[in-house]
């Protein structure tokens, strides 16, 4: 596949002060191309707890191509593959949750604690046009 039907996916997860920071970028990086940058912000909680926020933006087909590839691990990836329809919002947006833990020891997994938003080139910009896309995407990436 010599282009990816993405615009771009981002994937970010945040760090509570209970956690260690190392730890939580390690589990990010399951999903990123080596050497990846990682964006970090800092905000507050609601009792005024310190949290950061971990993020990437890979725009680079090559670097998409890496993240639809670690997806392809997923133990239920026909599941995720029937459920698209659902996954793909009216602005031509996928979404997708992933266990944190699960990539801390370098596994992939449907959860909680990482969340992946890709958004996926459709023209016209139509929802059933990106899922078909975006399942396309997918399949090609298995293969």
């Amino acid at each position: 596949m010599s282009n990816v039907p993405f615009h771009y996916v981002d994937l970010r997860t945040f760090c509570y002060a209970t956690e260690d920071e190392k730890r939580v970028e390690r589990a990010l990086r399951t999903y990123l191309p080596a050497d990846h940058e990682i964006d970090r912000q800092m905000t507050e909680g609601h009792h005024g707890d310190r949290i950061a926020v971990l993020s990437a933006r890979l725009e680079n087909a090559d670097d998409v191509r890496h993240v639809l590839g670690r997806l392809v691990d997923l133990p239920d990836y026909d599941a995720f593959l029937a459920e698209l329809d659902d996954r793909v919002a009216e602005d031509c947006s996928l979404y997708l949750t992933l266990d944190k833990q699960a990539a801390f020891r370098g596994d992939v997994r449907r959860g909680d604690g990482i969340t992946l938003r890709g958004k996926v080139e459709a023209y016209p910009a139509e929802r059933e046009s990106a899922v078909e896309n975006a399942r396309e995407a997918f399949e090609a990436t298995r293969d």
